[in-house]
């Protein structure tokens, strides 16, 4: 029996997860088709026989790095830690996938390609909403996060507030580090939900991590 040709899906994978490492690391704007090709010892051809232009790359990378992301965070999720500690287990995953943000790809995302953009932050807003809104009333049930909290207001304004860090005309990449953003912003959010003994463990795991 003739075995399946596996050559053509794996060399589009191939594209894609190099085509994000160069994109993520020096931007969607500056990497050119041929970049790309040059970096993978390939010709630009190879590429287009795969993606009909560099548009179709974008999203299909974009859309790589969302699935990567979203399926280590159920991971994570799934483990049903402390809530508290789940959020900078999250926080740290995403850091490290995004590889700290150097290029902003999603700020670069909005301004070049507003649909693919506009297409990654709803998949990204019903993500984050289900995610956090599980934290928030595991929170609340375990007496670490305020029973007077609201939890779909919360979780809304928590990716609000997510997307916010991502604005170069509020947070300026050459002034703001997107780890030293990251990490104000959590425990923002963490200290403005937690209990009495919330605050307590949040000091705990922060003692912990000096």
């Amino acid at each position: 029996m003739r075995q399946p040709n596996r050559e053509v899906p794996l060399m589009k994978d191939k594209i894609i997860i190099k085509s994000t490492e160069l994109f993520l690391n020096l931007g969607f704007k500056s990497v050119t088709m041929d970049d790309i090709a040059n970096e993978m010892g390939i010709s630009k051809k190879t590429i287009y026989q795969h993606f009909q232009n560099k548009t179709k790359l974008v999203e299909a990378t974009a859309m790589y790095v969302f699935e990567k992301i979203s399926t280590g965070i159920d991971c994570i999720c799934n483990l049903n830690q402390n809530p508290i500690e789940e959020i900078y287990e999250i926080k740290r995953f995403v850091m490290l996938n995004l590889k700290d943000e150097k290029s902003s790809p999603q700020y670069q995302l909005q301004k070049y390609y507003p649909k693919i953009y506009a297409s990654l932050k709803g998949k990204q807003f019903e993500k984050m909403i289900n995610c956090v809104t599980r934290n928030l009333e595991r929170g609340v049930s375990l007496q670490l996060y305020r029973d007077t909290i609201d939890v779909d207001f919360i979780a809304r304004m928590y990716f609000n507030g997510m997307l916010s860090l991502k604005d170069q005309t509020i947070f300026p990449r050459d002034t703001y580090i997107m780890k030293d953003l990251m990490n104000n912003y959590i425990e923002y959010h963490v200290r403005g939900i937690c209990s009495t003994k919330g605050l307590e463990t949040l000091t705990e795991l922060n003692s912990n991590l000096e």
